[in-house]
């Protein structure tokens, strides 16, 4: 699922600067409104990047994920024994 936009500033200003316990409100990119609650404002191209990398990581990690279950489906198959990572993805 999708994550709104005002969810993905958040979680970017966030990883950048831990200590940001501000706000950000809005629905869309140009109607984006942050209250830096007193802590050094980020440039909106610095959000972006680490927003762009953030999803990237959650993409590859996905990618991971289906590349581990299919190998371990392809092993139940044929019989041979699963890494305890294979193991993990059908545990249920």
């Amino acid at each position: 699922m999708e994550k709104l936009i005002v969810e993905k500033y958040h979680l970017a200003i966030k990883e950048i600067n831990n200590n940001f316990n501000g706000s950000v409100n809005g629905n869309t990119e140009d109607d984006l409104v942050i209250d830096w609650n007193g802590e050094a404002e980020i440039s909106t191209a610095d959000i972006k990047t680490k927003i762009s990398e953030m999803e990237t990581a959650e993409a590859n990690e996905a990618q991971a994920k289906a590349d581990l279950k299919a190998s371990a489906k392809a092993k139940l198959i044929s019989g041979e024994a699963l890494t305890e990572d294979e193991a993990n993805t059908i545990v249920l």
